[in-house]
């Protein structure tokens, strides 16, 4: 019988325990060298990622910074936009929500004034802080809600903030701006600030009159100014007699102008147009404002004195 030849596997596996140890020995060898190779070829990857991630980071980075800005630019300009289209319906009335928030702004200045006029009957206006001290505060009023106490005898004025009632002293008037001063003991009193420029409003704004006497600590009308002159600010918000002396603000709550019912500078009533008295021009005569800042009240006024009644004349009786 022909030899049969040894088939492939009989010809490569040894035989004896020495070959298969030796078998063993390569195989582990080759194994341990295949798993160095990947392993090395792992960590080259690795590296060659995190160069490549330290690239990038840097214009990530700045590509989201320049991102951000760009976000915070649009909405910037969306929201200057969106304004600007709002303006013209922010001018035709405000809100009950915004009335409310400048009137709790300005009501802790304002105070309800009331005395008696000439002929002995109740006279009411409005006053509010302009400078205040450590022992008093000085409040500009209209001259016609008092005009009875610059006479003497006169009757007393007080003032009224809430449940508080304090008796005020009639420091000084000037009667063609319908101005005048009180001073009261309330020191470090809260006061309103100024707008800026002169006269610091312009035709077609918003401005409301503001009163000391109110259920929410005051009341406040608004209206627009018609005309603004040398003379005064001209505008429609209602004064009634309470809110006579007292503020008229701006939108931001800034004093533009002294709330009147009698002052006409032009010498004619312009019907349901009144003026608003500058405030400013207070610094004239009533008030010091050195560096434009009002900081007390000019030189006092004495009160003048009213002449006794005139005897009534003797009547002869003709029999």
């Amino acid at each position: 019988m022909a030899d049969v030849p040894p088939r492939w596997r009989e010809r490569l596996l040894p035989k004896s325990v020495l070959g298969m140890a030796m078998l063993l020995v390569v195989a582990s060898v080759g194994a341990a060298f295949s798993g160095a190779v990947l392993y090395a070829y792992y960590d080259y990857r690795l590296n060659q990622n995190e160069r490549r991630v330290s690239h990038y980071i840097p214009d990530i980075q700045k590509r989201f910074k320049n991102a951000t800005s760009s976000i915070d630019k649009a909405r910037d300009d969306a929201k200057k936009q969106i304004d600007q289209q709002l303006a013209p319906l922010k001018k035709i009335a405000a809100e009950g929500e915004t009335l409310s928030a400048l009137l709790k702004k300005v009501a802790p200045s304002v105070w309800f004034v009331h005395t008696l006029d000439d002929a002995g009957q109740p006279s009411v206006g409005a006053a509010f802080v302009v400078a205040a001290d450590a022992t008093q505060a000085y409040l500009l009023t209209s001259y016609t809600a008092v005009r009875a106490a610059t006479r003497q005898p006169g009757p007393a004025v007080f003032v009224r903030q809430g449940d508080e009632e304090l008796k005020a002293t009639l420091w000084t008037w000037q009667e063609d701006h319908d101005l005048a001063v009180l001073v009261i003991a309330r020191p470090n009193a809260p006061k309103l600030d100024w707008a800026s420029g002169t006269p610091g409003v312009k035709l077609g704004d918003r401005v409301f009159a503001v009163s000391g006497l109110g259920a929410g600590g005051g009341a406040i009308s608004q209206g627009f100014v018609a005309d603004v002159s040398a003379q005064g600010i001209q505008h429609d918000a209602a004064v009634g007699a309470a809110f006579q002396g007292g503020p008229l603000v701006d939108s931001d709550g800034h004093v533009v102008a002294v709330a009147s019912r009698a002052y006409a500078p032009l010498g004619f009533d312009p019907g349901t147009i009144t003026w608003g008295v500058p405030i400013r021009s207070s610094c004239d005569k009533v008030l010091r404002c050195p560096g434009g800042t009002a900081s007390g009240a000019g030189q006092q006024r004495p009160r003048t004195a009213v002449p006794p009644p005139a005897p009534a004349a003797a009547t002869t009786t003709t029999r």
